[in-house]
């Protein structure tokens, strides 16, 4: 499996702007598809972003236009560049393989508030 370990979240105000960063262990990253998923207070865990082995990109129609994904692949790294952060955006965020393996690493809080 893919170990991961998620960084960059924090405190926002509505509007801002924050930096995710996923680090992966394996020799097999650049040549798997890696998404960035979140779980709001009570709701379920949602895919928010796929970025496929060879680059190809999408986002939910909730941030589209507002997230980027993107990864460097010789720092087996995911990246999701996040801006006019939205308080509906709070939540935890993971990344993981896509379709997404059953081991989860522990996320990143993104809080959006004044």
């Amino acid at each position: 499996q893919v170990q991961l370990v998620e960084s960059g979240g924090g405190l926002v105000q509505p509007g801002g702007s924050l930096r995710l960063s996923c680090a992966a262990s394996g020799s097999a990253f650049s040549i798997t598809a890696m998404g960035w998923y979140r779980r709001a207070p009570g709701k379920q865990r949602e895919l928010v972003t796929v970025i496929t082995s060879g680059g190809s990109t999408n986002y939910a129609d909730v941030v589209k236009g507002r997230f980027t994904i993107s990864r460097d692949n010789a720092k087996n790294t995911v990246y999701l560049q996040m801006n006019s952060l939205k308080p509906e955006d709070t939540a935890v965020y993971y990344c993981n393989t896509a379709p997404p393996q059953a081991y989860w690493a522990q996320g990143t809080q993104v809080t959006v508030s004044s």
